[in-house]
């Protein structure tokens, strides 16, 4: 779980050197109050920076309809919606056609990031290899 470019490039840093898959994520619910602007421009700032990493990319819009729908239009890779069930069967009907994955549920065994917000890059890396590593 990410909450900076500096975080982004270091995980997915970490993960292109151990050969492993990562996905990015977004702090719960951070669709509506970074926006999917935020969010896509770290994800292709990370990218650009680490052009060897695999990876995919989630902005969790928890129950928020509107930062669902914004994230969508946007096409946003992945977008978490934990809202009612009815909506969420809409709003995959309109993710499908953005080609955006739509996620009903929270990804589980992640890494917070967000204690090492000031943390150097190399601190952030080998927390990430570390984890990488379970």
């Amino acid at each position: 779980m990410i909450h900076s470019l500096a975080q982004a490039t270091a995980a997915l840093t970490s993960a292109a050197r151990a050969g492993r898959f990562l996905v990015l994520g977004s702090a719960p619910d951070a669709g509506g109050y970074v926006g999917p602007g935020w969010f896509g421009a770290i994800v292709a700032a990370a990218r650009e920076a680490v052009p060897e990493a695999r990876f995919s990319a989630l902005l969790d819009c928890g129950d928020n309809v509107g930062a669902a729908l914004a994230a969508i239009r946007a096409e946003i890779e992945g977008v978490v919606f934990t809202g009612r069930s009815d909506v969420a069967r809409r709003l995959s009907d309109i993710a499908r056609q953005h080609g955006v994955r739509l996620e009903l549920d929270r990804p589980a065994n992640t890494l917070d990031l967000g204690e090492d917000f000031f943390a150097p890059k190399e601190a952030i890396e080998r927390r990430c290899a570390e984890f990488l590593q379970r």
